[in-house]
């Protein structure tokens, strides 16, 4: 059977290092940005993660995506 792949939400993460622990580890914090768009291009997404990474007071470690999606089998 097929299974038909529907976006439901979609948000964007920008992981920033705050400082670092006892042991000299990094410690990360992750800003959550909610309600993206689920069309939204990547490319779109980039840019925006790029100006907001610009008004970061600690340096960004990484960008993500996380999308959510639903799953149903076609009969």
């Amino acid at each position: 059977m097929a299974v038909i792949v529907t976006p439901v939400d979609s948000s964007l993460q920008i992981i920033v290092q705050t400082g670092v622990d006892e042991n000299n580890k990094p410690v990360f914090k992750t800003r959550s940005y909610t309600r993206v768009k689920t069309d939204a291009t990547d490319q779109d997404l980039m840019d925006v993660a790029k100006q907001l990474a610009g008004l970061q007071a600690h340096p960004v470690n990484s960008i993500r995506r996380v999308t959510e999606s639903e799953l149903v089998e076609q009969v």
